[in-house]
């Protein structure tokens, strides 16, 4: 039987967690935190557990995932390729604090990689 990345990182509690860390970083960053300004508290807790959400389902988790595709998701929002840069530093740096595991950093990095075309605006 094939244990699922869902598994390996943690299972649910380990995602919130990381899901938490990250969004908490990269809103009070000087350079992502435009991304969340002039929100609600109710509109960042959705997204928050929206991402959480994605994040299981697509690590093998039991999770039914309502939100949009990430290609609509973030639409709009101009993310630069000095964006997605930064923002993957924050991945590493919570990933490496949560001692997550070489092989399992390495499949969210691949995964992560796989939406950068529909997250970052092209030539940006």
């Amino acid at each position: 039987m094939t244990i699922t990345l869902y598994d390996r990182l943690g299972g649910y509690d380990a995602i919130v967690i990381f899901a938490g860390k990250l969004i908490g970083r990269a809103k009070s960053d000087d350079l992502l935190g435009r991304f969340w300004a002039h929100r609600s508290e109710d509109t960042n807790a959705r997204e928050l557990q929206m991402l959480i959400d994605y994040l299981v389902r697509e690590t093998g988790g039991q999770m039914y995932y309502t939100g949009r595709d990430m290609a609509v998701a973030h639409a709009g929002m101009g993310i630069t390729e000095r964006d997605w840069t930064h923002f993957i530093k924050i991945v590493v740096d919570v990933a490496s604090g949560l001692k997550v595991g070489s092989p399992e950093s390495g499949e969210v990095m691949a995964f992560l990689e796989s939406l950068k075309n529909d997250i970052v605006v092209s030539g940006q």
